[in-house]
């Protein structure tokens, strides 16, 4: 598959999100039009559509030193350049990872990050928030040969006090020595931490975002990376050298940065087994370069333990070539179609499903609900015309009984609006332990006394006890939360429950608050902090930076999902009741239109048959509400959660 195709398969991609959140922004008028909105669907609604229109295509790539990956990255995706845009040339090795995307507000640029803000108490995430601190060039995208020169930034290296290196953490006695190296005054380090280039490339203003990292010393010296950056790609593809197969350094990489940061889910994780141009051996012929070829994957799946499938022989350099002077044998010759389908079928696939779920998760509900009351109106407005056919409406007194009856079920209705505001407040009582539970106002002060301890630690061992102690606390403290939501639930059950039992309400299915996800998420963040509390290297590296590591990181991240379980808690407690509410609102609605239409039977001189086009005509207008709602459910693609949930 050409990178045309891929190319096209985003456009599409792009096109088919731009679909959905058209329909769902009909969907929200249609609430608005019909009486059934409320300021927690809005911000649902209005948080599915920025999450569609903000949807990025993350690939991340990783690979040890000269493996060829940002080679592969040019005959990829820039090949029409015309240029070996990214430097990947020999002794031109990107030293920074770095991020491309395009950035319509901001247009074309290179922003570089010093690499003394590693020293800093602060995250990547946050400083990428701040434009001032970063070093800026602008690109022009009409001239592949400015972005060139420009990018070969990327590269820039400078000479700095072995200590001073030290500190960074790009200094490494052992190696060094293995090196031959010992002692030196000056070490060459990396100018920039971290780059973030835009420019209006096709496939770039589709929404795919790529992650370019340099080998293992980066990877492992940048936390955010592994934790962050790299389990939020939508893929990773994982670059090995064909003609050096799996080292020991390719095996660290994998174990400890791809394979983690996946959690041991194999999916939207491909290898591609580059430079097997460099394994062509004339003698053996066409026959014997296959046969090497396939020998290399065979061992390659056998180490990695990976199916043979999820590697891609490729040769980057000939489907540069190829691409670049449009030769079709030499682009044949280099096996690049099969990466690019899987990336272009596969991956777009997995995240369109992926995005789906999302949708069925935000807004699902809403629409079922919409349905439901939508359904439930049209059924006792037919009951209501099939029993006012069967009554004699000449009869006063009979209109008078059921004028009677009606007013009787408004006193109902107002018992119902006191029944729910008493069911609400107990319910506002609950709710607010449930989101006091993630308050960072508990959160803080763990997390505050535990870096004072750790810094007054005099020994290694006792700094890492006090972490160990951290991660216990928010446990605990998670465990607590844990309680409080089951309780919260039950009583969200019982409520709805009550209203169908004692008033005849239909039974539509809250969605529960779980705490499941962040516990998930949390355990995960645990993992890779024992496993960063019991590592060698963190027994070796100067206290302050282990203790800055592991804050501006892992705590950083266990922050961050107890910040998100408060904000989703705060979410789902304004709208839990939300569906009673509008049942209550739509029961008032259904009183007031039988009384209005027993005034208009009763004042109304014409016939009998008059009368009923009369109750009749009242119809119309639901049927009119469900055809449109049915029309944008099937635009939203949420057909099967109605049909699910009905």
């Amino acid at each position: 598959m050409r990178n045309l195709e891929f190319k096209d398969q985003m456009h599409e991609y792009a096109l088919w999100r731009a679909k959905v959140v058209q329909a769902i922004e009909m969907y929200h008028q249609w609430r608005i039009r019909y009486g059934m909105n409320d300021p927690h669907s809005t911000n649902t609604i209005l948080n599915a559509i920025s999450n569609l229109q903000t949807d990025r295509i993350t690939l991340a790539f990783v690979a040890e030193f000269s493996r060829g990956k940002t080679e592969l990255i040019n005959a990829l995706f820039f090949a029409e350049t015309g240029v070996r845009l990214l430097p990947s040339t020999a002794g031109r090795t990107t030293m920074s990872p770095t991020e491309l995307f395009y950035d319509e507000e901001g247009g074309s640029y290179i922003r570089l990050l010093n690499i003394e803000s590693r020293l800093e108490d602060i995250s990547l995430a946050e400083l990428k928030q701040q434009p001032q601190r970063w070093t800026q060039f602008k690109l022009d995208s009409n001239s592949p040969g400015q972005m060139q020169e420009a990018f070969k930034e990327l590269c820039a290296t400078k000479m700095v006090d072995r200590q001073v290196a030290d500190k960074l953490g790009l200094w490494n006695d052992r190696l060094a020595a293995e090196q031959g190296v010992v002692n030196p005054e000056k070490v060459e380090i990396p100018c920039w931490r971290h780059a973030l280039i835009s420019f209006p490339h096709p496939l770039l203003q589709q929404g795919l975002c790529i992650l370019d990292t340099p080998g293992l010393n980066a990877l492992g010296t940048e936390p955010e990376l592994t934790l962050n950056m790299l389990p939020s790609a939508q893929a990773i593809v994982f670059v090995l050298a064909a003609d050096t197969g799996v080292t020991k350094s390719d095996m660290d990489m994998w174990m400890n940065h791809v394979c983690l940061t996946r959690g041991g889910n194999k999916q939207g994780l491909a290898v591609v087994m580059n430079k097997i141009d460099a394994m062509w051996d004339d003698l053996a012929g066409e026959r014997g370069y296959q046969d090497a070829i396939n020998s290399q994957i065979k061992t390659a799946a056998a180490t990695l333990k990976l199916d043979e499938a999820a590697i891609f022989p490729v040769s980057a350099k000939q489907a540069l070539l190829g691409k670049v002077k449009n030769d079709n044998a030499v682009l044949e010759k280099s096996r690049l179609a099969a990466l690019e389908q899987y990336l272009s079928r596969d991956i777009l696939n997995q995240r369109r499903t992926i995005l789906m779920g999302s949708l069925v998760r935000d807004i699902g509900f809403l629409v079922n609900e919409s349905s439901s009351i939508t359904e439930l109106a049209m059924t006792n407005a037919g009951k209501q015309l099939e029993e006012f056919k069967k009554i004699d409406f000449e009869n006063h007194d009979m209109t008078a009984k059921l004028m009677a009856e009606t007013r009787d079920r408004q006193q109902l209705y107002m018992a119902n609006i006191e029944n729910f505001q008493a069911s609400r407040r107990v319910f506002s009582v609950q709710a607010k332990m449930l989101i006091d539970s993630f308050s960072k106002e508990k959160i803080d002060p763990i997390i505050r006394s535990t870096r004072t301890d750790m810094a007054k630690s005099l020994t290694t061992f006792g700094m890492k006890q006090n972490m160990r102690k951290l991660f216990d606390d928010l446990r605990d403290l998670l465990q607590d939360s844990i309680d409080i939501t089951n309780e919260t639930r039950r009583l969200v059950k019982a409520i709805h429950k009550k209203f169908k039992d004692e008033y005849g309400f239909k039974e539509i299915e809250p969605p529960l608050f779980s705490i499941k996800p962040y516990q998930v998420e949390l355990e995960q963040v645990f993992a890779e902090g024992e496993a960063f509390r019991l590592s060698a290297k963190t027994t070796m590296t100067e206290q302050s930076l282990v203790i800055h590591k592991l804050y501006s990181t892992l705590i950083a991240k266990a922050r961050n999902v107890l910040r998100q379980a408060h904000a989703d808690a705060i979410s789902w407690s304004n709208g839990v009741l939300t569906p009673l509410m509008h049942q209550i609102k739509d029961h008032k609605k259904q009183i007031e239109s039988r009384m209005q239409l027993l005034r208009k039977i009763n004042d109304s001189k014409g016939s009998v048959a008059e009368k009923i086009a009369l109750l009749e005509a009242e119809i119309d207008p639901l049927k009119r509400q469900k055809d449109e709602l049915a029309m944008m459910i099937r635009a939203m693609q949420l057909d099967a959660v109605v049909k699910e949930r009905a």
